[in-house]
Formats: C-alpha cells, sequence, structure tokens
C-alpha cells in the first residue's frame, strides 16, 4: 500500500513539472481615450517605441516563462490576428504558442470576456491574466510560485494581484484611477478594494469595521501602481459566469468578492519590489512608459535588448536609440537630444532639432523643424520650420511647412494640415471615417461607429481656418457628454486627468441638476471633511471613516508623533551607525505601526539627512561633507519604498525652502546625482513641473527660495548639458581619427 502512495505520488509531482502555464492577454480597452488614433485600429496595435503594444506584452510574458496565450478580442479582431501571424511569435521555435480567440458581438466588457473563456473552457489550471497594453519585466512566474503555494493550504484563495509601491508624484502613476487596497500585513490578503478618482475627488475611504475589528494588523494603502497583472485560479471565469455584474476586473469583480458574504473566496496582493510593469492605459501614461523605456527602467525589455519589434537599435550616450539594420539618414546640422528613438529608413534634414521623442520609421522630419517630447508614426512627413510639442502623431500624417502643433494633440492616420496650421491644445484631428464593407456590421462596435458619425455632421459648425488651406481633417470637438457618468472614470472631467499634456487640469462643473451635488471646489471639499471628522460616530456600524484629504494625518498617529517618532529612529541610526538597510526596516515598521503615507516617511527622511549635514565655512569643506553625507545616507529615501527620483527633488527643494541649510541646495542635488539617488532625467523631469518655480506659493521668503533653487536646478542642467556636448565631441573626434 505505502509503496502505491509513493507511485501516486511521484505521478502527481511529474504532473506539476509538466503543468503548461498559460496566459489569458484582453486585447480590448472598453473604452475611448486613444481616439481618434483608434477609430480603425485597436489600441493593442498603437506602436510604443516603434513596436506595437501587444508585442511587448508577449515579451513580458516570455520573459516569466508563459507558454501558452490566449487573445481574447472582439473589435478589430482580424488585424489582431493578421499581426500575431506577422510577428516573431509565429515562428517556429518562439517558445510562446498565441491563440487568438475572437468573442462574440455582445462582448462589451472585461466580464464579458471572461464569460466567454468559462464557455469556451479555455484554461485548465491556475493562469495569469493581463491586459494587451502591459509593458513589465517583472518575474511573473514568482508571483506564480507565491500564488501555487498558497493555493496549496487556502483553495480559497482565487486571485493574486500584482502591485508596486510609487510615490503620489511618480510620472507612471495614474491621476485618474488610484485605488486604496486594505492589505492584511501578514498574510497580503486583500480586505478591502476602494476605487478613487481624480474626479470626483475622493475624502474618505469607506471601510468596513468587521475589517479592523477581525484583523490584528491592517495596511492602508494609497500608494500602489496596479500594475493589471492577476494570478487567477481556474475558478475565477466561473464566478463571472454567476455574476453578470460582474463588468470591470476591479470595480466589479475584487470590490464584488471581497464585499460577497456568500462567496467566501480570498484575494491577495503581491508587492512587487524588484522589475518594472505599468499599462498604457490613456495618453498620459503613453507618455510615462515611452520615457520609461528609454530611460532604461524596463531593462532588458529596450530597443537595443529583447526589443519586441522587428527592427535592432543601437544604443549611445544620452540614451539616443537609432535603427541598425536600416539606419536613419541625419544632416550633420541636426541635433538629436537625449531619451531619443529614430526609426529606420527615417531621413532628419538640416538644422531639425529632435528632443526626447519617438520617430516612427520611414518618416521625414523638414529642415529646422523641431520635435519635442512627441511620438510621431510610422510613413509621417514633418515639413520645415515646424514645431511638435508633446503630441502624439499618426501614421501616414502630413504636416506642412510652418505648421505648429501644440501640446496635448491627438492627430490620426492620414491626417494632412497646413501648411501655416496652428493647432491648439488638446486638439483631435482625424480624417472623414468610411465603414469599410469587410467589417461593416461585423466586428466592430456599432456605437462608436454612430459617435463617429456624429462628430462629422457636427463639422458644418467648426472653424477650421486654423488647419491650413490643404487639410483634410475632421475636428474632434471637446465637449462633456449629456449622459456624464460620475460614478465612472470615463467622466468627462476625470479624463482630463489622463490626457497627454495636461498638467493643470481645468474641469468643466456644467452638470445636471442631480449631479450638482457632486460637483463642488476643491476648498468647499477641505472644509466638508473637517466637517465630517467631528460627525464620525454618525456613520454605522457597518463602516469606519479613513480620511484622504490633504490635511488628512494618514493613520491613527498624529502627524507631529510620528515625525517626532522618525526623527528619534534616524537620530539613533545616524549615532550608531546602523546599516541603510537596518535603519530602512525600523522605518517601515514604524510606518506600518502609524498607518501614514509613504510620502510622510520620504519628508522626514529627507528632511533628517539635509539637517544632518553641518554648515561649514569653507567652500571645499563643505562640499566635502556634503558629498560624505549623501554617500553614507541618501540611498536610504530609496530604500524605504515607492521608489520616485522626481518627487525626492521637490521634497527636497520644499523642505529647504525653508531650511538654513538654503544655499546647500545645489550641493546637495549634485550629490544626490552622483550618488545615484536621482538621475540626470529626473532633475529634467522636476524641473519641468509648474510647481517646482513655488508660483504656486503665497509672497514671502519660501516662495522666493524655491525660485532660486529652480534657477540652481536650471545651471545644473546647462553643465550637464554642457559635459555632454564635450563628450559627443570627443568621441567625434575619436571616430575620425579612427577613420
Amino acid at each position: 500500500m505505502a509503496s502505491k502512495n509513493a507511485a501516486s505520488g511521484k505521478e502527481k509531482l511529474i504532473d506539476e513539472e509538466q503543468e503548461i502555464l498559460q496566459a489569458v492577454v484582453l486585447a480590448d480597452s472598453w473604452n475611448r481615450r486613444f481616439r481618434p488614433l483608434t477609430t480603425k485600429k485597436p489600441r493593442c496595435l498603437l506602436p510604443i517605441c516603434n513596436a506595437p503594444l501587444l508585442d511587448w506584452t508577449f515579451e513580458s510574458l516570455a520573459l516569466a516563462g508563459v507558454q501558452e496565450v490566449f487573445v481574447i478580442c472582439r473589435s478589430y479582431s482580424e488585424q489582431i490576428k493578421d499581426a500575431i501571424k506577422k510577428s516573431k511569435w509565429s515562428r517556429t521555435g518562439s517558445g510562446m504558442k498565441i491563440v487568438p480567440i475572437m468573442t462574440a458581438k455582445e462582448t462589451y466588457s472585461a466580464g464579458d470576456a471572461m464569460r466567454d473563456i468559462y464557455t469556451r473552457g479555455l484554461v485548465t489550471g491556475d493562469f495569469i491574466l493581463v491586459q494587451g497594453d502591459l509593458v513589465s519585466n517583472i518575474q511573473i512566474d514568482e508571483v506564480v510560485r507565491v500564488h501555487k503555494e498558497r493555493r496549496k493550504t487556502n483553495k480559497d484563495a482565487i486571485l493574486t494581484m500584482v502591485v508596486k509601491e510609487a510615490g503620489v508624484q511618480h510620472r507612471t502613476r495614474s491621476r485618474g484611477d488610484s485605488p486604496i487596497f486594505v492589505v492584511d500585513s501578514e498574510t497580503s490578503e486583500c480586505l478591502h478594494y476602494e476605487p478613487s478618482f481624480a474626479f470626483p475627488k475622493k475624502q474618505h475611504a469607506n471601510i468596513p469595521r468587521e475589517v479592523l475589528a477581525e484583523h490584528k494588523e491592517v495596511e492602508i494603502r494609497y500608494d500602489l501602481i496596479d500594475c493589471g497583472i492577476d494570478v487567477c485560479s481556474f475558478e475565477v471565469p466561473s464566478l463571472f459566469q454567476d455574476n453578470f455584474d460582474y463588468l470591470d476586473m476591479r470595480r466589479d469583480f475584487v470590490h464584488g468578492v471581497l464585499t460577497s458574504d456568500l462567496l467566501m473566496k480570498n484575494i491577495h496582493v503581491f508587492v512587487a519590489k524588484d522589475g518594472y510593469a505599468a499599462r498604457v492605459q490613456d495618453t498620459r501614461s503613453y507618455e510615462s512608459i515611452s520615457k520609461d523605456i528609454l530611460s532604461r527602467w524596463t531593462f532588458p525589455l529596450v530597443p537595443d535588448d529583447n526589443y519586441p519589434g522587428s527592427e535592432r537599435y543601437q544604443h549611445t550616450g544620452g540614451n539616443q536609440y537609432v535603427a541598425k539594420t536600416h539606419p536613419a539618414t541625419i544632416s550633420r546640422t541636426a541635433k538629436i537630444g537625449r531619451n531619443t528613438l529614430i526609426g529606420a529608413s527615417t531621413r532628419i534634414h538640416d538644422n531639425a532639432e529632435i528632443i526626447a521623442s519617438v520617430i516612427g520609421p520611414n518618416c521625414t522630419i523638414g529642415a529646422g523643424s523641431v520635435i519635442e517630447n512627441a511620438y510621431i508614426f510610422e510613413g509621417t512627413t514633418v515639413g520645415a520650420e515646424c514645431r511638435v510639442t508633446r503630441s502624439i502623431v499618426g501614421s501616414g500624417v502630413e504636416i506642412r511647412d510652418g505648421s505648429t502643433v501644440e501640446r496635448g494633440s491627438l492627430i490620426g492616420d492620414g491626417v494632412v494640415i497646413g501648411p501655416g496650421a496652428k493647432l491648439k491644445p488638446f486638439e483631435r484631428l482625424s480624417v472623414p471615417w468610411k465603414a469599410p464593407a469587410s467589417t461593416a456590421g461585423s466586428d466592430e462596435d456599432e456605437d462608436e461607429d454612430s459617435d463617429i458619425e456624429d462628430i462629422e455632421a457636427s463639422q458644418d459648425t467648426v472653424d477650421k481656418a486654423s488647419l491650413g488651406p490643404e487639410s483634410n481633417a475632421i475636428v474632434w470637438i471637446d465637449k462633456p457628454p449629456e449622459d456624464d457618468d460620475l460614478d465612472s472614470p470615463e467622466n468627462y472631467n476625470n479624463l482630463k486627468y489622463m490626457r497627454l499634456g495636461e498638467d493643470d487640469v481645468t474641469l468643466d462643473v456644467h452638470h445636471s441638476d442631480k449631479d450638482t451635488e457632486s460637483v463642488v471646489s476643491e476648498e468647499q471639499q477641505l472644509q466638508d471633511s473637517s466637517d465630517e471628522e467631528d460627525n464620525y460616530d454618525d456613520h454605522t456600524d457597518a463602516e469606519s471613516v479613513v480620511s484622504l484629504s490633504k490635511d488628512t494625518q494618514g493613520g491613527l498617529m498624529a502627524d507631529k508623533e510620528f515625525r517626532s517618532e522618525v526623527n528619534q529612529s534616524l537620530e539613533r541610526a545616524f549615532a550608531e551607525g546602523h546599516s541603510v538597510d537596518n535603519a530602512a526596516v525600523e522605518l517601515k515598521t514604524l510606518r506600518m505601526a502609524s498607518n501614514v503615507p509613504l510620502i510622510r516617511v520620504k519628508e522626514a527622511v529627507v528632511a533628517a539627512i539635509v539637517e544632518k549635514i553641518p554648515v561649514l565655512e569653507g567652500a571645499a569643506e563643505q562640499r566635502t561633507e556634503v558629498n560624505k553625507t549623501i554617500a553614507r545616507w541618501g540611498q536610504l529615501i530609496n530604500k524605504i519604498g515607492g521608489v520616485d527620483p522626481v518627487e525626492t527633488i521637490s521634497l527636497l527643494q520644499r523642505h529647504i525652502s525653508t531650511s538654513a541649510r538654503m544655499s546647500l541646495f545645489g550641493q546637495i542635488l549634485a550629490a544626490f546625482y552622483q550618488s545615484d539617488v536621482v538621475e540626470e532625467d529626473d532633475i529634467r523631469a522636476w524641473h519641468s513641473l509648474s510647481t517646482s518655480q513655488g508660483i504656486d506659493l503665497p509672497l514671502g521668503e519660501e516662495r522666493e527660495n524655491m525660485g532660486k533653487a529652480w534657477i540652481v536646478g536650471a545651471l545644473m542642467i546647462h553643465q550637464l548639458d554642457q559635459q555632454s556636448d564635450s563628450e559627443e565631441e570627443e568621441s567625434d573626434e575619436d571616430e575620425e581619427a579612427s577613420d
């Protein structure tokens, strides 16, 4: 009998080892944030750094050892199938089998797609679920391992969500949809999930009292990026089948499971400490993730290594990438800046300037034109003396001589503007739409089709003089819909927080009478939150209210008391010579015990490090002390979690503007740079923030010092530019000498 049991155990072990790791990719986005770029193609096939988004997703899964992928698509399914067929993943020996699955025409949400997965019986065990807009180098197989180990002792653990810590100003963090997670500190079980949009602004999180009563230690997390990576048990699709009101994966399914008294299922989070993961959910995140790729935060998924596209790129100093197989033709008088990618067979003419931008293959940039923080797709022509700033330009576009494209603009495929066009910020243009005979009435969204027809019908009221005399474009009028749903992240005002180029959101507060109560000024909201704090006893026993306002204490410990605890902890670390790792562990423990946001810890750490630096008379001695202190303790800022170098510089500037060490700002910033606490791109990103000049502050010494620090930053950026130019000249001289 023992022998038989042993044999069964051996067979089971073999089966586990041979189990195929499956993934499901939801190719549809079920929103319209990229239109008009997506009126004739799906978002997942839009290029990012000149490779289709879907290929970046496949590359991310390949890194995790996924062997079989089901791509669930409804809209533009033929395009997606054709793209997969032509990609490297269809070649023999690619190591990953990809199966496109066309869903029913009635698939209008992620929930519908999951029900279709259940009906088809696609998954046979635990599987990875992602969207078709994921860029990640996280070892998802490790998350799968943790999930499977947990399932051995808890069969009700049906889902593990992957998240990453991120500060409030982290450029990859969504401003329009930043949810609140309540997590058991010991088990990583997600106890409560609450969506939080930028508009309407949420002041409080309503947490069930039993969550706090039944768990010894919980973390209330508002500092997490939802990576959109889920490890699911095979039961997950069946739960969608049993609950037809589950539409969205987070707001409906996760929230529904956690609040159900019948399902008795558990959901966990996996906080990824290493690696990169983010979704291209909107045009703002498109820009952020493009910059992350060019800055090599996504390594090894970078243009010169593990690149999902067909072209190969050469990487040079300043994070410049130029196509290697089919090189671009670049004039000697053209200036190519940092964090720039130039596609194959592209031509850049005399005195053109490309700054922190991506230029697609087979493009032409005319003489004297400036492309700055812009994304130009394949086959586009930009004429002479044009300027394109912080915009996305589709394929086959013609921007004729002397035209200007202002920030936030989206120009659809095939559009012609100019000569002399002057686009306003956030302009959206496309060519007139016609339903192809092959797709009309088949797998496209009839609601979207009718929407485009409405836009075309309204063109008689649009003044197109600014588009230039030779333009073929129609203008997408920017106005709130009559049936705007404030409970959805797709409401008109919330979408403004998600668009490219939007730094200062101006909200439209004209809604119907029934919505008037939801649209109030920020000052009134803060006043309301203050009033509510005095009335907590009026809430029912079913929930506990946690304030999210700007003045929130963030937890159970008063802010003043918490800062005192942090300072005492750091003083011990400084005096006793603790290691940076040990000091970070103590601060993390203190933070969990006090339930404060991560930014409060970072503020305290930055302030403590700055105040530790002694003020000396001699310039050389002072510089030595600054470098010594930052080299010893600077990395503590990043070790406490939520690495966000831009936020670090902002916190440094804020603190030092009211400190006796104001004159040391430049030296401390340089020491941060030398010690790899911040990078050059981070300094530039901080300097470009509207808040970094201090203009949001009242007149006084603090505002004046903020302005002085901003000027010091400008001087440092100038020095870095000169250093880079000198290195490039030396490199050119070396090449000429070798020739």
